[in-house]
């Protein structure tokens, strides 16, 4: 492979505990080879995923900055030196998934395109395109929400919302929630929901745990009770 060209590049990882292969394409690993200097999530996360990648990269040599939630982002104001100042190629690694895509990553891509620096996304799988792709829902226009609010009367006066969207503008409404509550947010959007708005789970995609299902609400309550406590998951909701 030639030499890296100096630019932010944007490394997928996994979506969970799954072989490199399953997911991600071997030019990823080129250019993991080909940089010393990581922006990442969570250092552990990161170090994990280069072993899974190429268990001979010698990750003592590499140097790693966190860029998490817990960032004070009026700090990161030399995040990017090493691609600014040295030309040096730099990695943005999420602790899933695409970085920068729900992700604290966005912030030092905001920055490089602030300093007309080169932006590299690279391959992988994004959980949310993915789960739109499963769901048989509308495909050309689509919302991704993040987490719903946590107090029980704005979580419901958000998921009537979104349900109204998803029939007055023809649009998927997508949405997370903690891993550890996702039964009680589907016991919510039973409860709260139209009974022929359909609903879609995609759980632990690309693992063993993956779980797709698409159903009414009205189906929801009748059905058992769908293997996602505790495996990340996105739920979508489209008009009936």
């Amino acid at each position: 492979m030639e030499e890296l060209k100096p630019a932010l590049y944007l490394i997928p990882n996994t979506l969970g505990d799954t072989a490199y292969e399953r997911s991600l394409p071997s030019y990823n690993k080129e250019v993991l080879r080909g940089i010393k200097h990581f922006i990442v999530e969570s250092r552990r996360e990161a170090i994990r995923f280069i072993k899974l990648a190429d268990s001979e990269i010698d990750v003592d040599s590499l140097s790693f900055t966190e860029l998490n939630e817990h960032t004070d982002l009026k700090t990161i104001g030399k995040i990017l030196d090493p691609l600014e100042k040295q030309r040096l190629p730099m990695g943005v690694i999420s602790d899933a998934g695409c970085p920068a895509v729900a992700d604290p990553g966005a912030a030092a891509v905001e920055m490089a395109q602030r300093k007309n620096l080169s932006v590299v996304p690279l391959a992988g799988p994004s959980s949310m395109i993915m789960a739109v792709m499963a769901s048989g829902f509308n495909g050309q226009s689509f919302s991704f929400n993040g987490y719903l609010p946590v107090k029980p009367n704005e979580r419901v006066s958000k998921l009537h919302q979104l349900e109204n969207r998803a029939y007055k503008e023809d649009q998927t409404q997508l949405f997370i929630e903690a891993p550890y509550r996702n039964l009680k947010m589907l016991e919510t959007i039973v409860k709260s929901l139209k009974k022929e708005t359909r609903v879609c789970i995609a759980a632990g995609m690309t693992t063993k745990d993956e779980y797709i299902k698409t159903m009414t609400v009205e189906q929801w309550k009748k059905a058992g009770e769908p293997p996602i406590q505790k495996v990340p998951a996105i739920f979508l909701i489209y008009k009936g």
